[in-house]
């Protein structure tokens, strides 16, 4: 599938009684890379769950091209080319790394695999060992090329860089600028090293309390130290 603008309009979403996000809107070119800021607990992976069709949604619409996806399932979402790579690294423990990318093949031909390994080759070294015997950055690998497989159109990844050493990091962004450069995805990411997301993005957007507080672009936000330090709490930005 082509890379496809994302619309969201007044999002207000939650879970049962609960009410995280409040009225958020942003648009995300077809291609484009944007970067989703906060502290912890503002609504970030609420954000992108609910864009994936995992919470409940009280208000708004979500558009994904042509496509009005705002009350559509997460599997019809995930079928008009909706990708979400979660936190929690969701790959079958007792599969191996190949049986697991089989996963996400979404029918095209098992020549595919070839395009995960290319992006991380680790994951073809071990493609005989199970999913249980990979360190933490090998999962991370594993759970976004299976997602990858699947050709979305927009990419959601929630903190994939959390937990992870320096040089499991690098790799991984490495392999997201390659997919971004391509321009054949479109790309949301929510990430607590903030360098990192900014070098990334085109675009940023910053939550507080679950509303969006801030929108701009990474060098006007590496320039506006009052809003780095009082919504993300750090010091200056390069």
């Amino acid at each position: 599938m082509p890379a496809l603008p994302l619309e969201v309009e007044n999002l207000s979403a939650g879970y049962g009684p609960t009410k995280v996000l409040e009225g958020v809107s942003f648009s995300v070119p077809a291609g484009q890379r944007l970067a989703v800021l906060g502290r912890n607990g503002m609504g970030k992976t609420t954000l992108l769950a609910t864009l994936a069709g995992q919470t409940k949604r009280y208000d708004g619409r979500i558009r994904l091209g042509d496509a009005d996806l705002t009350t559509a399932p997460s599997a019809t979402r995930a079928h008009h080319g909706l990708g979400y790579v979660p936190q929690a690294r969701c790959i079958f423990p007792t599969l191996t790394v190949e049986e697991n990318l089989f996963v996400g093949l979404k029918g095209r031909p098992k020549g595919a695999l070839e395009e995960a390994y290319v992006m991380f080759p680790r994951l073809k070294e071990r493609r005989r060992n199970l999913g249980s015997q990979l360190s933490g950055g090998e999962q991370q690998m594993l759970s976004t090329a299976r997602t990858i497989l699947g050709r979305p159109s927009v990419l959601l990844l929630d903190e994939p860089l959390e937990g992870l050493a320096p040089v499991i990091c690098e790799e991984l962004m490495a392999a997201f600028a390659e997919l971004a450069k391509a321009g054949d995805m479109t790309i949301l990411l929510v990430e607590q090293r903030i360098q990192s997301a900014l070098d990334f993005a085109d675009h940023v957007i910053i939550l507080e309390r679950g509303r969006l507080a801030w929108v701009g672009t990474p060098s006007e936000l590496a320039k506006d130290h009052d809003t780095v330090e009082r919504l993300l709490g750090v010091g200056g930005l390069e």
